[in-house]
């Protein structure tokens, strides 16, 4: 029987006598809102079934799975960066910076970061990255699940603050609802100043 990308690629992240965290993020391409990351230590004893990439679940299959990575975990970590950060970090430091700050909110220490993507923070532990490790080591799918859920709370809460903008339904990310009210309502204390929609709305040209 073929593999599945997931069977093959497991093992070479089987690392023996290591407390492992898997880190990811969520909320790069956003306009508006932090950017958010999550560090997870799984608990072996404790399986947690339907582990994956945020992006491939359900909302509610996210939820769902948020709740038992929370009770199960052995230790769990959110963080982020706001938008000041990122307008001056730009996203890529912040985002390191949010990872980083999800490592260090673990209150066990882990000996390993596997960090989804190419690049690693700057962090005290270890760290390695894996190029679509969200979909490849269960850790990892843990961090981006919390990491997601944690976001889309966040931008349902800016929603009661800024209702005009429709955050509940776009979450920041640009769509044509979200730069059609950006158009019409102008540019929000939430949104990010350094992206290009927005920064064009605060500087047009001649």
């Amino acid at each position: 029987m073929k593999k599945t990308p997931r069977e093959r690629t497991l093992p070479l992240f089987d690392h023996a006598n290591e407390i492992v965290c898997g880190v990811d993020e969520a909320g790069r391409g956003p306009l508006a809102g932090p950017v958010f990351a999550a560090a997870v230590i799984l608990d072996p004893a404790r399986p947690i079934p339907g582990l994956r990439d945020s992006k491939k679940l359900t909302a509610a299959r996210r939820e769902e799975l948020a709740v038992l990575i929370r009770r199960d975990a052995l230790a769990w970590s959110v963080a982020q960066c706001c938008e000041d950060e990122i307008d001056t970090l730009n996203i890529l430091h912040a985002t390191m910076l949010a990872m980083r700050r999800a490592i260090e909110g673990l209150h066990r220490q882990p000996t390993l970061a596997l960090i989804d993507g190419n690049r690693c923070p700057p962090a005290a532990v270890r760290c390695e990255a894996i190029v679509g490790g969200d979909d490849l080591v269960e850790a990892i799918s843990a961090a981006s699940i919390l990491a997601k859920t944690g976001r889309d709370a966040a931008l349902v809460a800016l929603h009661q603050t800024y209702p005009q903008y429709g955050f509940d339904q776009h979450k920041g990310y640009p769509t044509a609802l979200h730069l059609e009210r950006l158009q019409l309502h102008g540019v929000s204390p939430a949104h990010r100043r350094s992206y290009a929609p927005v920064r064009a709305m605060l500087d047009p040209q001649p």
